[in-house]
């Protein structure tokens, strides 16, 4: 098994406003009614592992695509020793941040680090168009929206809901989530284990929309 560690160019908002421009490599784009909600200075790059045959054959009992890469959050957080109250509490700003996908990021509470036996919380940043890849998790998911409109691809079906919802996942079934609104959507996913980990698939559902 060999593992990948990609750099990831990081968007640093100095202050929330509107029409914000980001840069991510050669690619400029302006962003209509953003508001950047929790700071990305905590912007570090996913671990990319290259499938095995193992991977192939668990996801082959599911589903009919390709696995391209399994992507988890890096290692070298210490665990909280969780003596005192104030210490049972994560701000969201200090949490590690990933981009998953054009217009997508997801600040990250793995429960190992934070106390949990069987807990992991993300919170999106996901701007007007943006998305993640087609992924599945090992374990079921919930995903939960207070405000905004998102286009799902769950399994071989595709739907609009519009917030507040709650959307249940079960495991190894292939989704992604698209942000049809006009603004930021925080999106809350949620999953029973304590490790940050999800699998790309080499299937986008919404190039034609």
């Amino acid at each position: 098994m060999v593992i990948v560690s990609l750099a990831v160019v990081s968007c640093q908002p100095k202050e929330p406003q509107n029409g914000q421009t980001h840069s991510h490599g050669d690619d400029t784009h302006t962003h209509p009614n953003v508001r950047e909600t929790f700071s990305l200075e905590e912007l570090v790059a996913e671990v990319k592992t290259i499938p095995d045959s193992i991977m192939d054959y668990l996801h082959a009992q599911h589903h009919s695509h390709k696995v391209l890469e399994r992507r988890t959050v890096p290692s070298g957080y210490e665990t909280k020793e969780l003596k005192y109250w104030s210490e049972y509490a994560a701000s969201v700003e200090d949490l590690p941040a990933i981009n998953p996908g054009p217009g997508e990021y997801v600040h990250v509470m793995e429960g190992y680090k934070h106390g949990y036996q069987n807990l992991v919380i993300g919170i999106t940043e996901t701007f007007p168009g943006g998305a993640p890849p087609m992924h599945t998790h090992k374990g079921e998911e919930s995903h939960v929206l207070l405000q905004g409109e998102i286009l799902y691809a769950l399994g071989d079906t595709l739907f609009t809901i519009q917030a507040p919802y709650i959307v249940n996942i079960p495991p190894m079934v292939p989704h992604a989530f698209k942000n049809i609104g006009e603004e930021t959507a925080n999106l809350v996913v949620i999953f029973p284990t304590n490790v940050w980990e999800y699998d790309v698939l080499d299937y986008f559902p919404f190039e034609e929309e």
